[in-house]
């Protein structure tokens, strides 16, 4: 059952994901009892969540053995491995894609962090594991870096469920959006179905770990929300505009804004700031374990995001006189973003080496 800060996030038509997947969590059940006891209905995953869960656990040991000796290695090993437990995710959220129209009930799969400037190679393993996974509810994540966000309209276009990631920024979003709304015309006008789904993941809690430093106490904590009510102002008025009511009449669905990045990483602040502040119909919020249970147990919704941005200018322009440059910020956030999933794979990759070596030899003793 769900329980009542949970069940007024949904009334108000807000998605709850998490932010995580072990296949320890899918042997045990936890990953359903989320389902049936918070009312999740989504989940999306990233390269940093998979070296934690590779690392951390002997769940995987007999299939990267198996794997290995089958010739698997480096990044098809991991696909394989990662596509496994998507699936079997995607399987447990069928009934909510199901009973949404496609609306919610999807997973996420991200391509390589290093392809993350390489539109055509993004396109081309995009297409590549949209294939193998065979699941209408599996997003492939692409990167709203400007590479990204030519690959994420091509594989629109293609048919491809994209989930954007890696955005910081309204401009960052409204880019990606508009390679959305792109793809989506491309295919009307190609006599194809408008019905490609996409979501666009707004990272929060980092502007706070930039800006907090050089930011007074009562700025603190305030700039990633600030910067998210800007984007929904954005989001609320891109559905409003008659270019996307004439898509949505032709059958395309909304590409749903998502916020990322919602664990409090400050812990002089509230364990579920991010996601009080940030109920809001018409999105989705994806969180870590951690906090999914804190917001279930203690959380509090008042109130909706204003669709008119609040005080998210005010509180923009005291950070800016405070010193804070939030369009230079953005710009490094997601640079440094890129590059923390690229160290994060690189370690992903290294340490299945390491246990794919380590399992050969314990196997020939």
């Amino acid at each position: 059952m769900s329980t009542q800060p949970i069940r007024q996030l949904k009334a108000m038509g807000q998605s709850l994901w998490l932010d995580n997947i072990t296949r320890a969590m899918l042997d045990d059940g936890t990953m359903v009892r989320y389902i049936a006891d918070y009312g999740l209905t989504g989940l999306t995953s990233n390269p940093t969540i998979f070296d934690h869960a590779i690392g951390n656990s002997d769940s995987y040991d007999a299939d990267i053995r198996t794997r290995s000796r089958a010739g698997r290695s480096g990044e098809k090993l991991f696909f394989e491995l990662a596509t496994d437990d998507l699936t079997r995710a995607a399987d447990l959220f069928r009934p909510a894609f199901d009973a949404t129209n496609g609306v919610d009930g999807w997973v996420s799969l991200e391509v390589s962090p290093l392809l993350a400037y390489d539109a055509a190679a993004t396109i081309a393993m995009a297409k590549e594991l949209h294939s193998a996974a065979r699941r209408p509810n599996l997003f492939i994540k692409i990167p709203g870096t400007p590479e990204g966000t030519k690959a994420i309209e091509e594989s629109v276009f293609a048919g491809i469920p994209i989930n954007v990631t890696l955005l910081f920024s309204t401009e960052q979003y409204v880019a990606s959006a508009e390679a959305y709304l792109r793809a989506i015309e491309r295919r009307i006008e190609a006599r194809l179905d408008p019905c490609v789904a996409s979501v666009a993941s707004l990272f929060i809690s980092r502007w706070d770990v930039a800006a907090n430093p050089q930011l007074p106490e009562n700025l603190r904590n305030r700039l990633g929300i600030a910067v998210a009510m800007q984007t929904y102002r954005a989001y609320r008025e891109l559905l409003a505009s008659p270019r996307w009511q004439k898509l949505a009449r032709a059958g395309a669905p909304v590409q749903r804004l998502l916020w990322a990045s919602t664990g409090t990483k400050d812990p002089a602040a509230p364990d579920t700031l991010y996601i009080d502040a940030l109920a809001a119909p018409d999105t989705i919020n994806t969180m870590p374990d951690k906090t999914l249970l804190a917001f279930a147990d203690h959380g509090k919704v008042d109130r909706a995001l204003a669709i008119d941005g609040g005080d998210s200018a005010r509180v923009l322009a005291d950070c800016r006189r405070a010193g804070v440059d939030d369009k230079a910020l953005a710009l490094r956030l997601q640079r440094e973003g890129a590059e923390a999933f690229n160290k994060s794979w690189r370690a992903l990759l290294e340490r299945i080496v390491s246990k794919s070596s380590q399992l050969a030899r314990e196997g020939a003793s």
